[in-house]
This record gives structure tokens, sequence and C-alpha cells, in this order.
């Protein structure tokens, strides 16, 4: 759903789009007009995107047109290789990792694969379909009609960015692979949270996110983790312990989404505008807070009306940052984690003197 504060910028984009095609068919020379909505669209995107309020941001982060992970794979990683399962339970397609390269490093990948592809569930439900359809006895199976259910909904969480325990352990299976070729880890944050069924509970989803947090703190090569739209609570952390931890200018990153902190904390959900000024969740304020390392600038207008540029800076983030933690000893690549870590939250004593 478009964000209801460009409304405005969209009046502008229709009525170039009518005077481009009104320009093609009847061949009337509509250049000066298109040039001055052009110039008006800049000027109005400028004015809302220097103020946006953290509501705001939270709508540019889940923008439909915004670029998700598989765009990034797409763009700025080559040779890439898919790396499956968690030798435990099962392969989560939330959550992609493989090797590839960034310019000119070799890096292992770890991405949330919001609005990806479930090829393994529509196959299933494809043939469960196909089944009901051709049996007529199999209409009255509960069981495939169960099974459909559950795939329906992985399909949704996976198309939503949420994982399972097993992606986790997944994640960590080849951190702990780059870690033994001593190859860098970059992870992509894209999640409004873990996954909070009752199966992901029962199959371990707190711990299997504590152990990442633990591991990712002690792992001995580079890491590198880049919030490029939602950065929800313990679904973004278990990816998120890294030496450099950087968000797109209009990512969103924290504790809770808007909406459920609105639910829990103010008793209504329709509160999350309110929710999310509290909750200090834009860049600016977690760069402010030291919470994060960097921000990537994203083309005006947000990195969904320009990709070819967040790709290009995404990119040149991600390459100079490799550059200088690969020249750091592990040694002390570790010990300054660990110190980062420690600080977070550290609040100075002011003297009353």
């Amino acid at each position: 759903m478009e964000p209801d504060f460009e409304k405005k910028i969209y009046k502008i984009d229709e009525q170039i789009h009518e005077l481009k095609k009104y320009q093609s068919l009847k061949g009337i020379d509509y250049s000066s007009e298109i040039l001055s909505l052009e110039e008006e669209k800049v000027t109005e995107l400028k004015n809302i995107y220097s103020n946006l309020t953290a509501w705001q941001v939270v709508q540019i982060a889940r923008h439909p047109k915004r670029p998700v992970f598989q765009d990034y794979l797409e763009n700025i990683i080559t040779d890439f290789k898919e790396l499956y399962g968690d030798r435990c339970f099962g392969d989560d397609e939330s959550i992609v990792t493989g090797l590839g390269r960034i310019g000119e490093y070799k890096v292992m990948i770890i991405g949330q694969n919001k609005r990806g592809k479930t090829k393994r569930a529509d196959k299933k439900i494809e043939e469960i379909n196909l089944l009901l359809k051709t049996n007529k006895k199999s209409k009255e199976n509960p069981d495939l009609e169960r099974k459909r259910e559950e795939l329906i909904n992985e399909q949704l969480r996976c198309k939503a960015g949420c994982t399972n325990p097993e992606g986790y352990r997944k994640a960590l299976l080849k951190m702990k692979f780059a870690e033994k070729y001593n190859i860098p880890v970059v992870t992509f944050i894209d999640t409004p949270g873990a996954y909070p069924g009752i199966c992901a509970e029962e199959r371990g989803q707190a711990s299997a996110i504590a152990r990442n947090l633990t591991e990712m703190s002690r792992l001995k090569v580079p890491i590198i983790s880049i919030v490029i739209g939602e950065g929800g609570s313990g679904g973004a952390l278990g990816i998120g312990v890294a030496d450099r931890v950087a968000m797109l200018e209009h990512s969103y990153y924290s504790v809770i989404s808007p909406e459920g902190c609105a639910a829990i904390l103010l008793r209504d959900g329709k509160k999350a505008e309110e929710a999310a000024e509290a909750l200090k969740l834009t860049s600016k304020d977690l760069l402010e807070l030291k919470l994060i390392d960097n921000i990537i600038r994203e083309p005006l207008g947000g990195a969904h009306r320009n990709h070819r540029d967040a790709f290009y800076n995404v990119k040149e983030y991600a390459v100079k940052n490799l550059n200088e933690l690969k020249r750091i000893k592990i040694e002390e690549l570790l010990k300054t984690r660990y110190e980062k870590l420690r600080n977070i939250g550290k609040i100075k004593s002011v003297s009353n003197t």
C-alpha cells in the first residue's frame, strides 16, 4: 500500500504520465510542462523527505516497491552459490545463505528473503490441489486440507520475512563454515520479527536466536550487517551481531514493531504512530544512540524510487568496510567487537558540581 503522505507526488506522477502519453499519441510538444512538473516533484520530495516522522519511515521501509534481499542478491552479488538446510530439521526459505562475491571479496551471504519465492511450498500446494481436484474421496480427507493450510501459512511467513528456528540454525551453520575457511560474513536484515507461531516455539525459537547472538559475538571473521528495510526485534538480532552495523537511511530497527508496542504498552494497536516516535527506531536516532555505525544514504524519495542508486550505495559501503576489516588482526577485531557490545546502553554518570 502506498504511503498517504506521498499522495501529492502520485498526482504529479500521473500528470507527467498523461502528458507524455498525449505527446506520443498526438505529437504535441509538452516538454516545458513536463519539465515544470518534474521540478515541482523534486521540490516536493525534498520537503517531505527532509522532515519525515518515525511512522513515515516505517511506512517507507515497508513500501511494496522497496528493493528486498533478492534484488540485492541479483544486482550486487556475483558468482552466488546457495547453501541449504540446518542439518537438524529442514531448510527455511525465509533466510537465504550462500557463497558469493561483493566486488573483489569472496563472502558468505546471509539474507532475510522478504517477499521472496517459496518454491517448495508452491510445488506442494500445487500437488495437493491437483489431488483434491482429481480424487473426490480426497476432498473429505482432513489431513490433506490441514497440510495445505500449513503450507499456505508457510508461504505467508516466508514472504513476510519471518524466520523459524531452523532458519537461524541454518545461518549459524553457514557462519561457522565461513569461519573455518576465513571468509567474511555479510548479512542483510529485513524482517518484522521472528515467526511467533507455536511450531516455532516448540522447535526452540528463543534458544536458536540466543545461540546466534553468542556465536556471532565471537566468530573469528569480519561481520557486516545491513538493515535494508525492517529490523524487527530478535528476528533481526539473530543475524545482526557484527563489527559494522549499517542501516539504509529510511529503514527502521527496533526492539518491537510499532503496532506490537502500541498493543502491549498503549493498550491500543491503532496508536502505532505514537509508539513509533517513542521507540526511537529511525537510522538517525540509532546512530545518535551509537547502536549502529553508519547510515547508507538513499536516493531522493527513497530506495523504492531508484533501485540502481540504492544498490550502488550498499555495494560501495560493503566493499569499503570489507577492505577495512580484512586489514585488522582477528584478535583485535574480536576485542573491539566485545567492547562495542558491552558498551551498548551504557549511561555515563554526570557530576552534580
